[in-house]
């Protein structure tokens, strides 16, 4: 077998699961990411879904795991590969290893062991296993005589910590060197908090996401303006309007975005435009019902030094985009009930954060069992829903009146459903192309994962016709 060869064990044929191990020899591999399986999607082999969570494949060689980001569809399985035999270390940017915890607790909890004793030792072996590496700094992880292996990280911007990883290869026997690209979830260009992410100098193969292939986004200013017109219509029914959002990233996001709405809507000229009874946003409850986001908006507010600029600005201006006064945090289980139960009875104005973002468990859940039959609410998408989940659902069947089953429970949709699809953290197809065109030295080999078969088809002849344009050949892999 010639080396360098790369095994897809997930996200080959959708967006959850993400999994990929590059063999370096016949003695050493590299495993980037060990995810979670969401909704109908499965493992390369067929084997691997969101309810078998084994690891199917060896993991005898595996030198060691890099964690792209913290999202549990790329680190959600780190339990059962550790159950599978694997003894190596977990590499991941700074910021990631102080969230990285958090997430494996809420997993261990969830889909494992709710005793405190195994969770302590649990979290107590990740301690010891993680490695926190420097932003632009190479990390050895194999030198002898035949094989010199090393991986570097670089800001991703997709959430606080994400990276692409830089593998750099080095065959002392016959002197080749090979530059291979993991991107991980690349950020969008007007992601907040975030700054974009930059293109490597090289590499020799790619292996790029492609969630948004066949899309482009919306600006961010035109963005904005999309989110506050979606909440304001949906106001305008006299009921809640409920977000569904990931807990680490997209909630943190809407926090900033909707901090910035409310400061806009505040100044003279906002006033003037309508009357004071005619402007709700002043008043109106942000409500983040989660725990874990919560937590994890803490941790955010304690790394601002990996916060960009734009964001930096405003804290010197004394604002706080992540804990201004409209914000209401709700604990605990009993405040959450009676959160749900005073929004679904009052229709008082309000909007709630919640997870999980595709609907499929947490406390937004809750809010949907309450409130998707009664016309006065709205539910607002700002994230990509996956084949086979309860937010893919209500997506599709909401605006036709269709139900969704939620808990065994058939529930009817009655309220509004609105998707702000530009509203996103992954980069968009002029992103993706940018990735790679921004580059000194094109990969040769472009391998899509990370995306649904029409996303990765239209991204696929995106890059080929620049590569056709400057006069450049590639291989492009879509069907791994």
């Amino acid at each position: 077998m010639a080396y360098p060869q790369i095994l897809h064990h997930g996200a080959a044929h959708g967006v959850t699961g993400s999994c990929h191990q590059l063999l370096l020899d016949n003695q050493h591999s590299l495993l980037i990411d060990c995810g979670l399986f969401q909704g109908a999607e499965t493992s390369a082999d067929g084997l691997g879904n969101a309810e078998q969570l084994q690891i199917g494949f060896d993991t005898r060689n595996i030198r060691a795991l890099v964690a792209t980001h913290v999202h549990v569809d790329h680190i959600g399985r780190l339990p059962q590969l550790l159950a599978a035999g694997f003894k190596g270390p977990i590499l991941c940017s700074e910021p990631s290893a102080r969230l990285l915890p958090l997430v494996l607790e809420d997993a261990f909890r969830l889909g494992v062991s709710r005793d405190a004793k195994l969770l302590e030792r649990y979290l107590s072996l990740i301690g010891m296993r993680t490695i926190a590496l420097p932003y632009k700094t190479w990390f050895s992880i194999v030198d002898d005589p035949q094989l010199h292996a090393r991986i570097r990280l670089q800001r991703a911007g997709h959430i606080l910590g994400s990276a692409y990883v830089e593998c750099d290869l080095h065959y002392r026997g016959s002197g080749e060197k090979r530059r291979i690209v993991f991107s991980g979830d690349l950020g969008a260009t007007h992601t907040p908090l975030l700054p974009a992410p930059k293109s490597p100098w090289k590499a020799d193969t790619l292996v790029l996401e492609s969630t948004y292939g066949d899309r482009r986004h919306a600006s961010r200013a035109n963005r904005r303006r999309q989110l506050q017109a979606v909440i304001e219509k949906a106001l305008a029914d006299n009921g809640s309007v409920l977000i569904p959002a990931f807990s680490i990233g997209r909630t943190q996001e809407l926090l900033y975005e909707l901090e910035d709405i409310i400061q806009r809507m505040k100044l003279p000229a906002a006033e003037k435009s309508g009357a004071p009874q005619d402007n709700p946003w002043p008043g109106l409850p942000i409500v983040l019902d989660s725990p874990l986001a919560s937590r994890f908006t803490e941790v955010y507010q304690q790394l601002q030094p990996y916060w960009d600029k734009e964001a930096l600005r405003r804290v010197g201006k004394g604002r706080n985009p992540l804990g201004f006064a409209n914000l209401i945090t709700v604990d605990s289980h009993s405040d959450h009930l009676s959160m749900v139960r005073h929004l679904a009875q009052s229709g008082r104005p309000a909007i709630v954060i919640a997870a999980s973002g595709m609907c499929a468990g947490g406390r937004i859940v809750d809010y949907l069992k309450a409130m998707l039959g009664d016309r006065r609410h709205n539910v607002v998408f700002v994230g990509y829903q996956a084949k086979g989940t309860p937010g893919q659902a209500i997506q599709q069947y909401g605006p036709r009146g269709g139900y969704v089953d939620l808990d065994g429970e058939r529930i009817d949709i009655r309220a509004g459903v609105e998707t702000l699809g530009g509203y996103s953290a992954h980069a968009d197809q002029q992103g993706l192309v940018s990735f790679v065109t921004r580059m000194r030295h094109w990969p040769s080999e472009i391998r899509l994962v990370h995306g649904e078969d029409i996303a990765k088809r239209q991204l696929a002849r995106a890059l080929q016709e620049q590569y056709r344009q400057n006069a450049r050949t590639v291989t492009i892999e879509t069907g791994l």
